[in-house]
Order: C-alpha cells, then structure tokens, then sequence
C-alpha cells in the first residue's frame, strides 16, 4: 500500500489528499498546528467518499501532524506541498524537507505560479523536485501536470508519473516548467479570445458558454484537440487558420470589462456577483450541478479508456 504525506491543509490539500485515499493510500495530513491539520481530516473522507465508497475495505490510515514535527519517513512514496502562494514560504518548506526527507522520495509542489526551478533553487536534491500541479477540485479532476524544473531527473518525472497513473490520475509530462506550464497556458489562450468577444460586444458571458459548451468543449470529453483533427482532419483546419487567425485577440494585459470586475470586488460566486448576480441558493446550486457534471463527465472518460 502506497503513503503519500501532504503538506497544507486548504482546499487544495484536502481535495489531494481525498483522491490519493479513494485509491486506498495511507496519508498523512501536515499543516502549521496539529488542531488544524486534525480538523480537515473528517472533510478528506467526505470527499474520498464522494468518489469511492468502498475505499474503506481496504483500510488506508488517515494520520495529521505539524509540518515541524512529522519525522516518519518510512515507506512514503511521495510529498506534495500545498500550501497559499507565497514564494518565500514555498522555498523555507522545500529547504526543510530537502534536509529532512529522504533523497530517494520524489517532492511535488501544487503551485500553479511559481516554478519548481524557482522552489528548489539551489537545493542539494532539487533533481528530486517538481510541480505537481492539480486542477480543482482536486479530488475529481483527473488531471495532473508534472512538471520537471531546471535540475528536475526526467527519469524520475516519468516514474512519478506512473504511480499517479496507478492511483487513477491522468498525469501529463511538461518538460520545461514555461509560464502556465500545460493546461493553463491552453486555458489562457481560449479566456483571452473570450474576454476580447465580450469587450468588444460581440457576444455574452453566457453566449460564450454556451459555444463552448456545446460545441468543441462537448467533444473533448472524448477526444483532446489533437486527436479531434487527426479524425476531422487538418486541411480544413489550415484553410480556416490561415482566414481567423489575423483576426484573433492578441492583448497582452486582461481587458477592461474583467478587471473593473476585479477592481470592484465582483470576483465571482465567493462574493456575490462576476459577470452575474449570484444569490446564495443559486450559487449553491451551481456547485452542486458543477461537481454532478464533473462527476458525469469523469464516468463518460472511462468510456472505451485510451491505451496507457
């Protein structure tokens, strides 16, 4: 049975640390105070419940500590920090585990903006080091970005990569950890072309969605980009290029009608109100069908799996 030991006990960690436990993995929870890390251990089996029922059968242990504190470093497989984004904080954590945990155990940091060369600069065993990044909510999003840093062992990338597999994640290998890394850089490019339309007026938030949803976003549950044009082909994609393409947003800076959201506090559902209006009942149904959606399109993945 695998360990994996899991550093913060915020959304991120317990979402982590749900999906790991689901596939029946010891873990152990580690934050700043031991009542902090003891409190989110009954939300990590709520949530390793909602995906998996039946992983008590096989009797993972479920352990909290401090982060100063924990020594135990027998049979872990993997550690993962994830706690708020402060570089400095980051870096003081991966200095301590670079002394204290054994070399041969890989070290993943879920940081979606700092780079892992930036994490583990000048460490000893920063070969061992690299994002692990997560996408939320963690425990049902299947993907995770692995991402080797400067001095990052590709061999080892690779192996990380594999036991993510064996615990039922879907990893990508990112060779070079760019700004954004993978998914996000891919993300970025759609919101920017998105926002533009909406500044110029040219269609709604809920226009854009509805595009989205029902068109190119409804086929990539069963197939990613790439292989959707392997299968439609690609001449029709260079014609169509070559005439949009010119035409396509290119700023480099958020556009006025998302920012003075922002500049407002208007930052979305957490605070009432984004583009919309939202009262708390029908936030809370929209997570609600948000996760129910997740969770139909998780069951529609394992349709005719891909080949490993």
């Amino acid at each position: 049975m695998s360990k994996v030991v899991v550093i913060g006990t915020g959304t991120m960690g317990v979402g982590i640390a749900a999906g790991f436990l689901a596939s029946g993995t010891n873990i152990v929870m580690l934050g700043r105070s031991a009542e902090k890390a003891a409190a989110c251990l009954e939300s990590i089996q709520l949530c390793a419940n909602s995906i998996n029922s039946e992983w008590p059968k096989q009797s993972p242990s479920l352990q909290s500590d401090t982060i100063t504190a924990w020594q135990d470093w027998n049979d872990v497989d993997f550690v993962i920090e994830t706690v708020s984004e402060q570089l400095q904080l980051k870096q003081d954590i991966f200095t301590s585990l670079d002394q204290r945990v054994p070399p041969h155990i890989p070290i993943g940091s879920n940081s979606s903006g700092f780079p892992i060369s930036d994490i583990a600069k000048d460490l000893p065993t920063a070969h061992r080091m690299f994002n692990a990044h997560y996408f939320m909510p963690a425990h049902i999003v299947p993907l995770v970005e692995i991402v080797a840093g400067q001095h990052s062992d590709l061999a080892l990338a690779e192996k990380l990569c594999q036991f993510y597999r064996d615990h039922g994640k879907k990893p990508v290998l990112v060779k070079k950890d760019i700004p954004g890394f993978l998914a996000n850089r891919i993300q970025h490019a759609l919101m920017r072309e998105a926002l533009s339309l909406v500044e110029e007026g040219i269609a709604t938030p809920d226009d854009i969605d509805t595009a989205v949803r029902y068109s190119f976003g409804f086929r990539y549950a069963a197939v990613g980009p790439m292989t959707q044009k392997e299968i439609s082909g690609w001449e029709g994609m260079t014609l169509a290029a070559e005439l949009i393409y010119p035409s396509l947003s290119n700023i480099t800076q958020p556009p006025s009608c998302v920012t003075n959201l922002v500049k407002s506090g208007k930052t979305g559902i957490a605070k009432g109100a984004g583009f919309k209006v939202w009262p708390a009942d029908q936030a809370a149904l929209m997570k609600q069908n948000y996760e129910q959606r997740l969770k139909a399109a998780f069951e529609v993945l394992k349709i005719a799996p891909d080949q490993e």
